[in-house]
């Protein structure tokens, strides 16, 4: 997965536009874009789309409300009949993603879905408690499979802004980013990159996906559709990518107890190898097992 496209649960009319976005995953957001009143709608919206896109092509997830919210549990007594993927658990630590686990395996047995089907996402960084808490991720739960930050609700909590005067982010939520790429990276979890909020500046996305794909991430979220293809570009391998990686995987694989081995005049090993894989998992495409 590359892009993962927020949609307020309770606009029809985004719901329906969103499965012709091209987004790799769609988050049905009950938290930020609905407000209180509206919930019990966006559930019972939420539940009604995720049946009715089962056989689609891309993933959907559910962003609840948190835990502490009071609101966490309807959400999902409402929208797991829908058979999402997934969960993205906002503004959490790592004993909320326990928690949630508790619940979600209540719930499939209570609506006779597959254990441990459920997949979470945690947005790890959005109050300043949850930034000491990242290296606590790793076996936390099964069900995490992606970690992303979040720098607007942190900015709320510390009363600035999160963009210095040139637009790039404040050393807090550099901390953050950095922190969370290596939360994930530590829980063996994808690492997200955040939103970027001005769907408008695409020069800007561009170079901000560039620098997330450098860094070490492998998808990012969006809040406009308009965002996905700088963002499906930026997170998809290139055929040289690609043509490298084969070659690495295919030479290890003549070679497999070595921990070293020469390619193209070079020295590559065990880390090579493992940005090969990860590198052929990024391609939309998948690879045939044998070059796995």
């Amino acid at each position: 997965m590359r892009s993962f496209l927020f949609v307020p649960a309770d606009s029809e009319r985004k719901l329906a536009r969103s499965q012709q976005s091209g987004a790799d995953a769609l988050i049905l957001d009950l938290e930020d874009s609905v407000v209180p009143a509206n919930r019990p709608a966006a559930r019972a919206q939420a539940r009604a789309f995720l049946a009715g896109v089962r056989d689609a092509g891309f993933r959907r997830y559910v962003r609840i409300n948190p835990l502490e919210s009071g609101a966490a549990l309807d959400d999902l007594a409402a929208v797991l009949p829908g058979k999402p993927h997934g969960i993205l658990l906002p503004k959490c630590l790592p004993e909320d993603v326990r928690t949630l686990d508790h619940y979600l395996t209540a719930f499939e047995a209570a609506f006779g879905l597959t254990p441990a089907a459920v997949r979470i996402i945690a947005i790890a960084t959005e109050t300043p408690a949850a930034i000491f808490a990242l290296g606590r991720y790793a076996g936390v739960s099964p069900r995490l499979e992606g970690i992303t930050w979040g720098a607007e609700d942190l900015a709320a909590c510390l009363g600035g802004s999160n963009r210095k005067f040139d637009g790039s982010y404040d050393d807090a939520y550099r901390l953050a980013r950095a922190l969370c790429l290596l939360a994930a990276a530590d829980a063996g979890v994808m690492p997200i990159d955040t939103i970027y909020t001005d769907f408008k500046d695409e020069a800007g996305l561009v170079v901000e996906c560039a620098a997330a794909r450098r860094s070490g991430f492998v998808a990012k979220m969006a809040i406009h559709p308009a965002q996905l293809s700088a963002i499906n570009s930026a997170f998809s391998a290139t055929p040289e990518d690609l043509a490298w990686a084969r070659k690495v995987v295919a030479v290890f694989a003549e070679n497999p107890d070595a921990g070293t081995v020469a390619l193209d005049g070079k020295m590559v090993d065990g880390p090579h190898l493992t940005l090969a894989r990860r590198l052929l998992g990024l391609n939309p495409e998948r690879e045939p097992a044998t070059s796995r």
